[in-house]
């Protein structure tokens, strides 16, 4: 009942479109004109051409479709990033850091976009710094390991006292001592230090805008040449302009430090390291370009040659974490060696070829800032 056989012509049928629902038994059937059908068969009619509307979409997506002579490329995949989820909501660092280990853009290896790249750049863990050896039990945790790491060493601590450094109020005013005292004594050095404090109006005043307002004429009546007044007008002007800054200094590692620093004029690699082991109170600091430390090294292991700055990591390698300590240490050597030659002079006894006692002297003069000459780095 309400069938039609294939060879008739289906009957047209103007009714409003309504679609079937699950229940056929409450379907209401749709108004009909006079060309239509009964009621029960247009309800038929459109319960059984839904039917097979859905089996044949049913076998048309199961029907392959057939192969294209155009090579297909693969499709990307887009995978759930951090950033779809997680934006503007904030996130602690470490909660950051843990997530990209797990996230697909840690484990495929492939480089994220240039937005998720910035975003991800943009959230960094802060490196901790090694403790400075001023803080409390920590010059005496650096002894201890240097005495066992290396016996020859521990020769030398029982017979020096203790390290000391230097401490100043800001780095900014320790960098500003360094260049004063390039290339003089340390009589010298602390007189024009002196008088450079007291036109500054005080240590506390010593700061990149009173530096700036310093002519090079002012400075030159209190002993400082042309040059090193160039070198403190720079180093006033990066701190000015924001490219150094004392809170940036503490907290950077060696090797920003030494980047940032030597883009000062008059400021170079032995004037870092100094800086880092005098004012900073670095733990791990090898001034590899010292004469002092290689001649150190030179005699405390027994070398025949002079060690090159490229050898002394290699020589030095037992030191670390403490290289700052074992390179004090090796000044103490040298001084006592200078000690000895004195006392040797006095005594009457021979002395070495006068060009071995100029070398001496010239390593010297650059192998401890505090109780030797200042030398440009």
């Amino acid at each position: 009942m309400g069938e039609q056989s294939p060879s008739q012509p289906s009957t047209q049928c103007q009714s409003h479109p309504q679609s079937p629902k699950p229940d056929t038994h409450n379907l209401i059937p749709p108004e009909s004109t006079d060309e239509c059908l009964d009621s029960a068969g247009v309800s038929g009619s459109i319960v059984s051409s839904t039917t097979i509307d859905a089996r044949r979409i049913t076998e048309l997506g199961n029907v392959s479709s057939p192969p294209s002579k155009i090579p297909l490329r693969p499709r990307k995949i887009r995978k759930l990033t951090l950033d779809g989820d997680v934006s503007g909501e904030d996130y602690k660092a470490e909660d950051i850091s843990s997530s990209q280990v797990n996230s697909p853009l840690a484990t495929d290896g492939k480089s994220p976009g240039k937005g998720k790249l910035s975003h991800l750049r943009a959230i960094t863990v802060p490196r901790i710094q090694a403790r400075p050896l001023t803080c409390e039990g920590e010059l005496e945790t650096a002894i201890h390991y240097l005495r066992n790491a290396d016996p020859l060493l521990a020769a030398l601590i029982d017979v020096h006292p203790p390290p000391t450094f230097e401490s100043f109020k800001t780095p900014f005013l320790a960098l500003i001592r360094n260049i004063l005292y390039q290339q003089l004594a340390m009589k010298a050095g602390n007189s024009i230090y002196t008088r450079f404090v007291s036109l500054c109006g005080g240590e506390n005043l010593v700061v990149p805008e009173t530096v700036l307002s310093l002519n090079p004429q002012q400075l030159r009546q209190i002993g400082v040449s042309g040059r090193k007044a160039s070198y403190l007008h720079d180093l006033a002007r990066k701190y000015q302009n924001g490219i150094l800054s004392d809170s940036a200094i503490l907290n950077m590692d060696e090797k920003s430090l030494f980047t940032m620093l030597t883009m000062v004029n008059g400021i170079g690699s032995w004037s870092v390291h100094m800086f880092m082991i005098n004012s900073l109170h670095r733990p791990d600091v090898l001034p590899v370009n010292d004469l002092g430390v290689r001649k150190g090294v030179q005699l405390l292991y027994g070398l025949d040659d002079l060690p090159r700055p490229s050898q002394m990591e290699q020589h030095c390698a037992k030191w670390r974490p403490y290289r700052s300590v074992g390179s004090w240490y090796m000044w103490r050597l040298i001084e006592a060696k200078s000690t000895s030659t004195s006392a040797a002079v006095a005594a009457g006894v021979s002395l070495p070829p006068l060009e071995d006692i100029q070398q001496e002297h010239q390593q010297q003069q650059l192998m401890d800032p505090l109780n030797g000459v200042f030398s440009i780095g």
